[in-house]
């Protein structure tokens, strides 16, 4: 049956992400009042979950994904990480923070046009400073996963849309992370495609036990989440989840 659950104000030390009382307001133009995008927001998510969030435009999604994705800091309150407080952490750490623990898999891929899906794969190793023969390894292991070991050499000018998302799935599983954050990752997909695609992030969780985040708008997509977060004009309207078998 579904259940509402409102988090304890206590950090959970267990969760790879712990949000508390969040707030994000901006100042837009002349206006004497900011932007309220968020507004009090808190809940968790612990190790080899999957969750979607969930909210029509507006609701606040896209500020949410900013602050998980470690890209943003929160007005007020806290958002912590894989234990780390995301507010008191420099750019240098922030930025290896995201590159190590959080894979981003977007609705628009943002794969680099000139370059391999081998290559594409292997960029955030570079960061990393992964050597170049283990970055090779590295990355043609998580195609292979992700069923493309035989397209390593294409770019995505000749990849289709299921096969270039998988690409950035790839790219997104190479560093292992402890999170996996994916942003409307069926929205440029055909349905057949789009249900690969979300096959293959259920596996990818399962098989190495990263979080699984899904923000999207799409309720046929988020009712695939043992757990699904409706956000509503900045706050969290209810909660859902499934019982134990």
């Amino acid at each position: 049956m579904p259940s509402a659950s409102t988090p304890d104000t206590v950090l959970d030390e267990a969760s790879v992400i712990a949000v508390r009382d969040v707030t994000r307001s901006y100042r837009v133009g002349e206006r004497a009042e900011g932007v309220h995008a968020l507004r009090g927001v808190s809940f968790d998510v612990r190790p080899g979950e999957f969750v979607a969030i969930v909210g029509p435009s507006g609701s606040g999604k896209s500020t949410l994904l900013n602050l998980l994705g470690a890209l943003d800091r929160p007005t007020t309150g806290t958002v912590h990480i894989d234990g780390s407080d995301v507010a008191g952490l420099s750019d240098t750490r922030l930025a290896r923070l995201r590159n190590l623990q959080i894979g981003f898999v977007f609705q628009q891929f943002h794969l680099l046009a000139r370059t391999s899906a081998l290559d594409n794969v292997a960029l955030p190793l570079i960061y990393a400073g992964v050597g170049r023969r283990a970055r090779a390894e590295q990355a043609r292991a998580a195609l292979e996963a992700v069923g493309l070991g035989h397209r390593v050499d294409h770019h995505p000018t000749e990849l289709s849309g299921g096969e270039q998302q998988r690409v950035a799935i790839a790219r997104a599983v190479v560093t292992d992370p402890r999170i996996l954050l994916a942003d409307e990752p069926t929205g440029n997909l055909d349905t057949a495609t789009g249900n690969d695609v979300m096959g293959l992030l259920e596996r990818l969780n399962a098989e190495r036990g990263a979080a699984l985040v899904v923000i999207t708008h799409d309720m046929e997509v988020a009712a695939r989440a043992p757990r699904q977060i409706r956000l509503r004009d900045g706050r969290v309207e209810r909660e859902r989840r499934e019982s134990p078998a």
